[in-house]
């Protein structure tokens, strides 16, 4: 299952942090690309369980997602795209390349300390 692969990833690293730093976690923030999507239900599920008895346990765990973003092989922009209409917003082409996916990444760790 990769979310609770990213769930046991993102609990070391945030544990590993706020032990650091001395504070208690309170929140997270994550991103991730439209094609490499999580599935958020399910990751906060697995996070929720892992975290059980540990300085994570019941923290708040926000999932942004980055829309996917292509660039128009006729007036050389980047724009959002949107896969109902797959064409540049700029110029109408259909003819695009899709860019590289935004990675999963973890954006913010809020911390709290005594």
């Amino acid at each position: 299952m990769h979310e609770m692969m990213v769930a046991e990833s993102l609990l070391k690293t945030i544990s590993a942090e706020a032990s650091r730093r001395n504070a208690r976690p309170i929140g997270a923030t994550i991103s991730c690309g439209t094609l490499n999507a999580v599935n958020d239900e399910t990751l906060r599920f697995a996070f929720d369980a892992i975290a059980k008895g540990t300085p994570c346990e019941d923290m708040r765990l926000q999932i942004e997602h980055k829309p996917t973003q292509g660039k128009c092989r006729k007036c050389d922009r980047d724009f959002e795209i949107e896969f109902s209409q797959p064409k540049c917003t700029d110029c109408g082409s259909e003819d695009f390349a899709l860019l590289p996916d935004a990675p999963l990444m973890l954006e913010e760790i809020e911390l709290e300390t005594d």
